[in-house]
This record gives C-alpha cells, sequence and structure tokens, in this order.
C-alpha cells in the first residue's frame, strides 16, 4: 500500500492507497485529524492505519524545514524522522518533503477548474512557478523550470523580514516591533494571527474603531475567521480595513516571491486563508500591489497568478511524489 500525509500546525490529512492493474492510484482510505490533539505523528499513524497494513511507500508534505530527512515542525513540537519511520514500515520507502514543496508539486496535477486566475492580463508563458500560501503559517516554495518539466524547491521564505511599501505599513512595522522586538517577519501578517495583528493595529492607530462583534482572544473562537468574514461582508470598518491591509501586503509580497524567482511561469496561490477572501483579491487592491515593482511593472503585468481551489492540493502531491 502506499501512504501520503499533509501535516500542518492545524490538521493533518492521511491517505491510504493502492495502485491497481492498469496504474491508477485507488484510494482506500482518507482521515483529517486535528494536529494540536495529538502528542506526536505516531500517534496519529496508530489511530489511522489498519493492523498488519503492509506500506510499500510513503511520503509526507510537513509545515518545517526538512533537513537531512528529519523535521521539527515549526508550529507542533513534534520531530518527524524518515529513518524512524522506515523502522515502524520495515523498510519502506519513504520521503519528507517540505509542506509547500508537497503544494507546489499537487499544483501541477490540478484541472483548469480547480484553479482561479486572478490576473485579467495574464498571458500563458513558460518558465519558473512561485507558490505562496497564507495559512497558519505563511508558505513559500518555487517550481524551477528545466525546459521540459517543473521540480519542486522548498523554502522558508515566508520567515524572511517585513518590507513595508507605504506611511501605513511603516507604521504597521513599528506597532510590530513591540510584539516581536527580535524580528518581524512576513508570516507574522500574512497568516491566521496575522488578521489579529492587523486588526489590533488598526484599532490601536485609531484607523477605525474596535468592533462589538470581534471578542478577544479565547480557545472556543476562532478570532481571526470572524475578523476575515467581516471583512469580507462589508459589515464593519475595522474589518475592512485589516483585509485590505492584508490583501495589499500579500500582493507585495506575492510580487516579490515572483521577481526573486523569474516566475515567468506563474504563480500560483494555496493555503486556506485565500479561498475564503476571493472577493477582496479580486477588487484590484491586491493586482495594484503585486505588479507596483517600478521598472518591472511591465513584466508582472502579464503573469498568471492562479488561486488553488482544491484544499486537497499539498495532499496530491504527496501521493504523486513517487509516481
Amino acid at each position: 500500500m502506499i501512504l501520503a500525509g499533509d501535516i500542518g500546525g492545524t490538521k493533518t490529512v492521511l491517505s491510504l492507497l493502492i495502485k491497481d492493474k492498469s496504474g491508477q492510484l485507488i484510494c482506500q482510505k482518507e482521515q483529517v485529524f486535528y494536529s494540536q490533539n495529538f502528542l506526536g505523528f505516531n500517534d496519529i499513524l496508530d489511530d489511522f492505519l489498519p493492523q498488519d497494513c503492509l506500506i510499500k511507500s510513503a511520503c509526507f508534505g510537513v509545515a518545517g524545514p526538512i533537513i537531512n530527512q528529519r523535521c521539527q515542525t515549526t508550529n507542533l513540537p513534534w520531530l518527524i524522522e524518515a529513518e524512524v519511520l522506515k523502522m515502524r514500515f520495515l523498510g519502506a520507502q519513504i520521503k519528507l518533503i517540505n509542506d509547500l514543496e508537497a503544494m507546489a508539486l499537487g499544483m501541477l496535477h490540478l484541472s483548469d477548474d480547480e484553479l482561479l486566475e486572478l490576473n485579467p492580463n495574464a498571458e500563458t508563458q513558460a518558465g519558473n512557478i512561485a507558490v505562496i500560501a497564507p495559512g497558519t503559517g505563511l508558505g513559500q516554495a518555487f517550481l524551477f523550470w528545466d525546459g521540459h518539466s517543473h521540480h519542486s524547491i522548498a523554502t522558508e521564505g515566508g520567515h524572511t523580514d517585513f518590507a513595508p511599501v507605504n506611511n501605513r505599513q511603516d507604521l504597521l512595522l513599528e506597532y510590530l516591533r513591540n510584539l516581536y522586538p527580535d524580528h518581524v517577519s512576513y508570516e507574522r501578517i500574512l497568516s491566521g494571527i496575522g488578521f489579529s495583528h492587523l486588526y489590533d493595529f488598526i484599532c490601536a492607530k485609531k484607523i477605525a474603531s474596535p468592533s462589538m462583534l470581534v471578542p478577544q482572544f479565547s480557545d472556543a473562537i476562532d478570532r481571526n475567521a470572524i475578523i476575515s468574514q467581516l471583512g469580507v461582508e462589508g459589515t464593519d470598518k475595522a474589518c475592512i480595513e485589516t483585509l485590505k491591509l492584508f490583501v495589499d501586503i500579500l500582493g507585495a509580497e506575492t510580487g516579490n516571491l515572483t521577481l526573486k524567482s523569474l516566475a515567468t511561469g506563474g504563480v500560483f496561490i494555496g493555503g486556506g486563508i485565500c479561498p475564503n477572501i476571493i472577493t477582496a483579491l479580486q477588487d484590484g487592491v491586491f493586482i495594484d500591489a503585486f505588479k507596483a515593482k517600478g521598472r518591472f511593472n511591465a513584466l508582472l503585468d502579464k503573469v498568471s497568478i492562479k488561486l488553488s481551489l482544491n484544499p486537497r492540493t499539498p495532499l496530491l502531491g504527496a501521493i504523486k511524489y513517487f509516481s
């Protein structure tokens, strides 16, 4: 059997598959687990796998840096090691890849109706592809084009320094330095918790008044989801300004990533946040910030930016890795 997994800070998804006589992969079992409810990855495997299940190969996309096939997960207290998994699965072929590397590979297998083009001026071009994914954290990856096919390259680009591009963002950086004096990264903004940071900044600087609909932090309530939802609905000024600022910074950083990878082949956007804020991504703020790169505005004007609508994209990349 073939085992594939998407291991994230919020949830872990496992899929167990077999290959039929024609070589097609057939899913036998798939299950979602809430990662924070488990002390380690092995506990999830114990819960998921049938007894006496013989694993031939396994690939796992993991939210964290993979160093020598070991990963200390970024947003979980888990250590995952390929050699330990090989012992568990009696020498099966095991591969750990970064979750964004898995997502990047999965993007290549999506159908047209699973992708939404965000750039009305996009033109199909060959070349490298950039991948950015705001979710629990901020993932970034590249797909390098060798002239014949794409090869995924993992990065930890979401942890690079936040660079303001206007006066409001200058004030935001100053505000965030009080919270994170050692380092303010893009992940502090372009992730789930980023909505709370941006909202609190908007209120603290009196750009808009606090909303009675936005609660304080609570384990029982997803404050970030409420802020983004109110922003999309347009029912609260502070949340509207928060969402606009989020989208503005996301557009600018997506443009940065595109230039750094010279992604003439386009950009893929994944993660759990953007499919819930599509209208905000289409109102012009995102694409204007994306293209605002001075002399390179004309180059970016034609770059395709496609949003993945399939939440299984990272899992799909892990499933397809060995094939």
